[in-house]
């Protein structure tokens, strides 16, 4: 059992409940907006509130959705948007082409982005 610890602040991901340090990480927050709670990415890691960790995959992000995890990291009882948060890991993997089609849900690019995952970064 063998398993190296990062060196500096560790955090663990919400949706593998793998263990990296915070700068391989993505910080997100909830921020209120007047139709309900929506999860945005912390880019600097300095929003005020309760922060989730998440890593740069949509393996991670579908596991945390599918156990309502961020719900429950960030202590939110009120069901969270999560357009923001697809719209930024897709821009950040790089696996969404940009298109003029806007009937695309974030229902399809979640799904998009599973199938894409294993693509390489440029």
């Amino acid at each position: 059992m063998n398993q190296t610890v990062p060196a500096g602040p560790v955090r663990t991901c919400v949706g593998c409940r793998g263990r990296e340090s915070r700068s391989k990480l993505l910080r997100v927050v909830v921020a209120e907006r007047e139709d309900g709670p929506i999860l945005v990415v912390d880019h600097r890691r300095r929003l005020p509130g309760r922060g989730a960790w998440l890593h740069e995959s949509a393996a991670c992000l579908n596991e945390a959705r599918r156990r309502q995890a961020f719900r429950r990291a960030l202590r939110v009882t009120a069901p969270l948007d999560v357009s923001l948060l697809l719209d930024e890991l897709a821009a950040q993997i790089g696996t969404v082409q940009e298109t003029q089609d806007t009937s695309k849900t974030t229902e399809g690019l979640s799904q998009d982005l599973g199938r894409n995952q294993n693509r390489k970064r440029v």
